[in-house]
């Protein structure tokens, strides 16, 4: 029996897409039906249409900007997988709501969690269990989400942010046969035979400091790095002029060093004045490392091949940064990089943003489950 099913559709309406996505994947044991979703899809219409197609299963999902599946980059479709029982042996899933205003809204979602499974999440085995998080990639709010879950659990909570195909307007969250803004949607696992994580960036630390001396974070704006105004200081540490700052962050974001070697990106969004603004935030008395941009394909293959001959996978859940994805874009390299998932059941999406253990930027946080050997 095949662990899990992988499906996609670029049919334009939610009846013909469902209909698609249905033919491809109706199982009478599917335990979780996983889908993402370009925003081009009416969202309402579209999860209450998912949950339809399969009511015995629970569906969750989200928008994107851009869907990734086993062998293929894709713009304006919907990919899914389909997890049996041999895959997963527990599904629970709990949704965030209005995250932007109830700072208790993570609490109440993890007391549903205890409710069901009769176990604080805190005392959860976090070598059985995992968690995805998939959170609205507009709310500005994934630190305190992701900031919430680690105070809560040692369970793992890998996932990203919604896109919303960077019209940059509203991302939506799919769960219960609703869509949900300002919210997030937790699914936690128990995988039958174990899972591996993977996070891959593609930058290397070129030893170069900068210190958070003045932000707001409310706005994830930077406006001192170093005592020093933050374009002045950036620009500096890359040898550029600070006019010329904004050519040079896509390639050259700043790294949190958690670990020798091990970055979690936080990427600069704009240049206003003197100030920097960011997609994801940081602390004051930070200290930031400026990154150098290095290959993902081939940094992804390597990572990649490592976590596969540790073990026998059978799906891949690739939470991809935009930014990646645009780059890959560019250079004329999405083939290349979706090759890479081709023998192994894969789905993804290009985010607003990636959670493992926090909000980071311009990586991949993957989730590996594996099947039975």
């Amino acid at each position: 029996m095949m662990n899990t099913l992988i499906a996609h559709t670029t049919q334009p309406t939610v009846a013909e897409a469902v209909k698609q996505l249905h033919d491809q994947l109706h199982k009478t044991d599917i335990r979780l039906l996983l889908y993402f979703a370009s925003s081009q899809y009416p969202a309402q219409q579209l999860s209450g249409q998912m949950q339809q197609a399969f009511p015995h299963s629970t569906v969750v999902g989200c928008t994107t900007s851009g869907e990734i599946i086993s062998g293929k980059m894709l713009d304006n479709s919907i990919v899914a997988m389909a997890f049996t029982s041999e895959i997963l042996s527990e599904v629970q899933v709990s949704l965030v709501e209005n995250i932007s205003q109830d700072p208790q809204a993570v609490d109440k979602a993890f007391d549903r969690f205890a409710q069901i499974l009769g176990t604080p999440m805190e005392q959860l085995d976090p070598s059985q269990y995992v968690g995805i998080v998939l959170i609205d990639g507009l709310s500005g709010k994934e630190e305190q989400v992701n900031e919430r879950i680690g105070d809560l659990t040692n369970v793992t909570f890998i996932g990203g942010s919604a896109g919303d195909d960077l019209k940059f307007e509203k991302t939506y969250l799919y769960a219960q046969g609703q869509a949900y803004s300002d919210a997030a949607v937790l699914v936690l696992l128990k995988a039958t035979h174990g899972f591996e994580i993977l996070k891959t960036q593609s930058f290397k630390d070129s030893g170069k400091v900068l210190v958070v001396t003045e932000h707001d974070e409310a706005k994830r704006e930077i406006s001192q790095l170093n005592h020093q105004p933050a374009t002045q200081a950036y620009a500096q540490a890359l040898g550029v002029a600070p006019e010329a700052l904004a050519h040079h962050m896509f390639k050259n974001p700043l790294g949190l060093m958690l670990a020798e070697n091990e970055p979690f990106v936080r990427s600069p969004r704009v240049v206003e004045g003197d100030r920097v603004l960011f997609y994801c935030n940081v602390k004051e008395g930070m200290e930031l490392r400026l990154l150098h941009s290095t290959d993902i394909v081939e940094d992804t293959r390597t990572a990649l091949q490592q976590k596969l001959q540790e073990g026998s996978v059978g799906a891949i859940l690739n939470f991809n940064c935009i930014l990646r994805t645009l780059d890959l874009k560019q250079q004329a390299r999405t083939q290349a990089y979706a090759d890479l998932f081709t023998d192994t059941p894969t789905i993804g999406f290009s985010t607003y943003g990636e959670s493992y253990i926090g909000h980071i930027n311009q990586t991949a946080t993957m989730l590996l489950l594996k099947k039975s050997s």
